[in-house]
């Protein structure tokens, strides 16, 4: 199911990586019907894993940024790493890195600015840019189709995912036209919640079904880390 939100104010598994992995061979050859760029944003705080880095904790024995690169990859033309820190364990995955437009931990939207400036720069072909949440291992592997689908079927610039009764912005999917509304909310407006900047966009929702566990689960502690581990070792 496909719902489009449009308010008044706006109508606008490889272990090592010696070698790229079997899903990163798909990064050039698109299945969507536009250029799609993706963003794994792993460059949040973790403040809610004990003191460690969440996007490097195992699942499963596979760090939790390699299960999402390897679900994202086959799904984009291109991908892209947010961060923030040291950027020498990131090498390894031999994709472009990119920092935060803003100083501090300015959050997901700061991440995105990054990207869509990136691509103005150094890829304006590229139509969309998919963000991927570093903390969610279980992305379906439809979901940019089925985001792309719905922008275009309701002329929206903005599209994200909605599973168990709560929608998932920071897996979506935004047009490079918002890179001026976005610089104005940030760097203008001083904002930086997604919530907050989605009520200001027509926005299409997707419905996704949450069977077994939400396909959009994200891992913040280390409970929610025991519960995705419970769900791998069911399938």
């Amino acid at each position: 199911m496909v719902t489009a939100i449009l308010p008044k104010c706006c109508r606008s598994r490889r272990r090592a990586f010696d070698n790229p992995p079997t899903g990163y061979r798909h990064l050039h050859s698109s299945r969507s019907p536009a250029p799609v760029t993706g963003l794994v944003l792993a460059g949040g705080r973790s403040r809610r894993m004990a003191g460690a880095d969440k996007t490097f904790i195992r699942l499963n024995g596979t760090p939790l940024i390699e299960h999402v690169i390897d679900r994202a990859a086959p799904q984009v033309t291109r991908l892209l790493l947010s961060i923030n820190g040291d950027a020498a364990p990131y090498r390894r995955y031999g994709l472009p890195l990119l920092a935060d437009a803003l100083p501090g931990f300015g959050g997901p939207l700061a991440g995105i600015l990054s990207a869509l400036r990136w691509l103005r720069q150094h890829q304006p072909d590229s139509n969309w840019l998919a963000s991927f949440a570093v903390d969610t291992p279980f992305i379906p592997a439809d979901t940019v189709a089925r985001l792309q689908a719905a922008t275009e079927r309701d002329h929206t610039l903005i599209a994200c995912p909605r599973s168990g009764g709560r929608q998932h912005p920071v897996c979506g999917l935004w047009s490079p036209a918002l890179l001026p509304e976005l610089e104005d909310f940030l760097l203008v407006q001083k904002q930086h919640k997604v919530g907050r900047f989605l009520q200001q966009c027509a926005v299409s929702r997707v419905d996704f079904e949450a069977a077994g566990i939400d396909p959009f689960f994200n891992i913040n502690t280390p409970q929610d880390l025991e519960t995705a581990t419970a769900y791998t070792e069911t399938q």
